[in-house]
């Protein structure tokens, strides 16, 4: 499976059940919150700590954990998006990556959280959001040039987007850290797909995992502390790939680097931990995993 056909939405169900879950990452205990009899993906925390965002059939939805009800949010002409959908940092805007009708291509669009009409943000395609930076004024995403699928800014705003990694082969899932000083990401430069982390300018980019897993998607906790990402084992998957219906783990480490715990094992993938879903205490974590039906 190439990467665009990984990344692109498929509108419709999937003969899945999603289970939408937390688990507390210092004891390990998951909790369901609710059973889907079709497909969701990659739940977004809300600050109040009560409320979760999430995709599904090409929609956006939240899902309030106190009365067990999911709300649409009318997200206007982009309904078509994908799992990578963020909150602004004072959760007044989310952004989401919509499949225009023109030509199918991903492409960024900004909208009030409460819903409301979307403002495109990046032109060209393909570009798959990840992250917005603390301040408000950037977003970060991963977007395909001329053959090369790298790590891009933007303004939040719109405007001119800058191009952050050169490195041959897959950059994806950038994603600021709290401090703003960084961007998180997974790079496939090494013959594994690993997580790196850079300055928020492109510059220092450092290898922060060097197991034998291909791992995606790094999170950091909203106090600095932790970062949570998702690995396929060796062999499963290409790469580059990050397909649905395998058995996975969420993993979790601190922000410096070394040593990881597997923190839930899991029938997963796409889907599962593709945005980030820290509580606001940095407690838990939400994800989506899934059975066969």
């Amino acid at each position: 499976m190439n990467v665009l056909t990984q990344k692109r939405h498929e509108i419709g169900k999937r003969d899945v059940i999603s289970v939408l879950e937390t688990v507390d990452v210092e004891t390990g205990k998951r909790i369901i919150l609710h059973e889907f009899d079709f497909l969701i993906e990659a739940p977004n925390w809300k600050k109040n700590g009560m409320e979760l965002i999430y995709n599904s059939e090409g929609r956006i939805f939240s899902y309030d954990i106190t009365s067990d009800i999911s709300t649409l949010i009318d997200s206007g002409a982009c309904d078509r998006c994908n799992n990578d959908h963020v909150l602004s940092p004072d959760h007044t805007k989310l952004a989401v990556s919509h499949h225009t009708y023109e030509d199918g291509m991903s492409r960024v669009y900004v909208l009030p959280v409460e819903g409301g009409v979307p403002a495109l943000i990046t032109p060209i395609a393909p570009s798959y959001l990840h992250g917005w930076s603390p301040d408000g004024k950037t977003l970060s995403y991963c977007a395909e040039r001329n053959g090369e699928y790298d790590i891009y800014i933007i303004p939040a705003v719109g405007g001119v987007e800058t191009r952050l990694t050169d490195t041959h082969g897959l950059n994806d899932g950038p994603e600021y850290s709290p401090c703003g000083n960084y961007i998180w990401f997974n790079s496939v430069r090494t013959g594994l797909m690993q997580v790196w982390r850079m300055n928020n300018d492109g510059s220092g980019q450092i290898q922060m995992t060097f197991d034998e897993s291909n791992s995606w998607f790094p999170h950091v906790s909203p106090d600095g502390m932790k970062v949570a990402y998702i690995t396929y084992k060796k062999g499963d998957v290409e790469a580059g790939d990050h397909p649905a219906n395998k058995n996975v783990e969420i993993r979790l480490m601190s922000s410096e680097g070394g040593e990881y715990k597997t923190l839930v094992q899991l029938f997963g993938g796409q889907g599962t931990l593709n945005v980030n879903s820290w509580s606001p205490d940095s407690k838990k974590l939400a994800f989506v995993s899934y059975r066969m039906k």
